[in-house]
């Protein structure tokens, strides 16, 4: 089924209104998507997400509406936010901003900030709105309840120089015995107790041209942990979806571990 990906004040409105049963009406773009992109008619079902761990079925009805086959205070699913949250935060780089924001989205992110490194692009590379609507379109085709949070472009030494909370991890090169990613979280890992986890874990990916000192000093400075995402040299998007890559897996391997036995 496919789905469509509403704010939660919207669907909060319709709480507060007390129609039974709950009318949408969708905005023009709304309606563009659905009846000239996927083809839509009267009558045809889709899912409803509000980007905060809720679903609802509904039904396209003549003049641009929606007719909710749950009331908005029941949705057909509510799922808990995930944990440990996962933040990306990468220094933005000539090319493929883009594609990184999608695939993060895809691979289980939940918030990620643009970084104006001293050796990145420049701050006007920014397109914000536009990266916002990928990370919407992504979040609705991966069918995840949870839409991540795009943060607006921060300068990246004033933002690594903020105090690192949880697991905070800097993705560096050309560094004598730097510690694999996968094995600083396996040592995490073997280090926590069976039943805790952090209240987070971040990771940042600076520029082709590599974190200037300053940065990488200020960051080391707050509590970030230095590692390497292997002995090649990364393009920034490579890294910076390999390291996600990573991990989501870590993420997912620890909440399982962590989850009490079923009886």
């Amino acid at each position: 089924m496919r789905r469509l990906l509403i704010a939660p004040e919207r669907i909060a409105a319709l709480t507060a209104g007390g129609q039974e049963p709950a009318w949408l009406a969708l905005e023009p773009q709304e309606g563009h998507y659905l009846e000239r992109v996927l083809r839509f008619r009267p009558g045809d079902r889709l899912a409803l997400v509000d980007g905060v761990g809720q679903l609802w079925t509904a039904v396209l009805e003549p003049e641009r509406r929606l007719r909710l086959e749950q009331s908005p205070e029941a949705p057909l699913q509510r799922q808990a936010p995930p944990t440990p949250l996962l933040e990306l935060a990468m220094a933005i780089p000539k090319r493929e901003a883009d594609l990184v924001w999608r695939m993060a989205t895809e691979l289980g992110a939940d918030r990620l900030q643009p970084l104006l490194a001293k050796r990145g692009a420049p701050g006007e590379r920014c397109p914000l709105e536009r990266w916002r609507v990928i990370v919407r379109e992504a979040t609705e085709q991966c069918e995840r309840l949870w839409h991540p949070q795009l943060d607006s472009p921060c300068e990246a030494g004033t933002w690594l120089a903020r105090p690192a909370s949880g697991i905070a991890l800097l993705a560096t090169t050309r560094r004598d015995a730097l510690p694999l990613c996968s094995q600083r979280l396996r040592h995490l890992a073997e280090g926590a107790s069976d039943s805790a986890l952090p209240a987070g874990i971040r990771l940042a990916i600076g520029p082709e041209g590599g974190w200037s000192p300053d940065e990488e000093e200020q960051a080391e400075a707050a509590g970030w942990q230095s590692v390497s995402l292997g002995r090649s040299i990364l393009r920034t998007a490579t890294a910076a979806v390999a390291g996600v890559a990573l991990l989501a897996d870590w993420r997912a391997l620890r909440s399982a571990s962590c989850r009490p036995p079923s009886p």
